[in-house]
């Protein structure tokens, strides 16, 4: 027996045990992170305001944390489930419940660009009583590991006081998660736009409800409700009142390290098929099998 002719009987030995092999083969047990998240995005005016740069170009800071949650999704370990929630008025409202991130990447991916100001069904904004406190009840409702993302400015209105940050009802800590600010530290004017999200100029003083007309306590205090920044403090205070985490969103990638935190994660085994490793070796085995033998042939020049 020539050693190319032996060569080949162990090469087809072989890729007969590999093919063997898949059939019999169990897979591997591993252990992973998986993170299940309601992502709920303010969607009221204020968050029309152009006062954040992505990519070096001045934008909204709707925009940006759709941005942000779009870099974050493409992080996520597959397993993961994220859904969309929007909060306008006085609640938020379930669009999307928590899809598999890599099975379903590219509906949440399309959902994610249709969320904007135009879902509006009320001008006013009632955060702690309202769409924060909604947004909770609604994660714990879907189950203990389902945590919350509220991404906001954090401006009411009717402004609330804001040294009250009282939450009737929210035991602090019933559910995990995230209160991520977004916007500017300088007050800006507010865009308004209408149903169909054409705008029609910016929110004037005498257009909306001032602070110094809630509260005989504050009389004498100058109020510009009609401007807007990001009210950092306060949404500092309502994570210590629910027992969420608070970030602000200072880069496009803030929200995905903070969402990968794995305070967050829950530990998770995954039975891995391995079986095609087994199958791509028994197909080089015969493609060796089977490839031609070049040694004898001449190279030279025809005569």
């Amino acid at each position: 027996m020539t050693v190319t002719a032996a060569y080949r009987q162990w090469a087809l030995a072989v890729a007969v045990i590999l093919l063997a092999a898949t059939l019999w083969m169990p897979g591997v047990r591993l252990i992973r992170d998986r993170f299940d998240y309601v992502v709920t995005f303010d969607i009221t005016q204020s968050m029309n305001v152009e006062d954040v740069m992505l990519e070096g170009v001045r934008t909204s800071r709707l925009v940006y944390a759709r941005e942000a949650m779009r870099r974050a999704l493409r992080r996520m370990p597959c397993g993961s489930r994220v859904g969309w929630s929007v909060f306008t008025g006085t609640r938020s409202l379930l669009l999307l419940e928590p899809l598999e991130v890599c099975e379903h990447y590219d509906a949440l991916a399309t959902s994610l660009d249709g969320i904007d100001g135009r879902m509006r069904w009320a001008n006013a904004s009632r955060i702690a009583n309202g769409g924060l406190f909604s947004a909770i009840h609604q994660a714990k409702q879907m189950g203990d590991h389902v945590a919350v993302v509220f991404m906001t400015d954090g401006q009411e209105a009717p402004p609330r006081p804001l040294s009250d940050t009282s939450m009737p009802g929210i035991t602090p800590g019933e559910v995990r998660g995230w209160l991520i600010g977004v916007g500017g530290d300088q007050p800006a004017p507010i865009p308004k736009t209408d149903s169909d999200g054409r705008p029609a100029g910016f929110w004037l003083a005498s257009d909306v409800v001032q602070t110094s007309a809630m509260s005989s306590a504050q009389r004498g205090e100058v109020s510009h409700e009609e401007l807007s920044a990001l009210r950092d403090g306060y949404l500092k205070a309502l994570g210590g009142q629910t027992g969420l985490e608070y970030r602000a969103l200072s880069t496009e990638e803030a929200l995905g390290d903070a969402l990968l935190d794995s305070r967050f994660a829950e530990r998770v085994g995954s039975t891995v098929d391995v079986r095609w490793c087994a199958a791509l070796g028994a197909l080089v085995m015969l493609v060796m099998v089977f490839l031609p033998d070049f040694r004898g042939a001449r190279v030279g020049p025809r005569r």
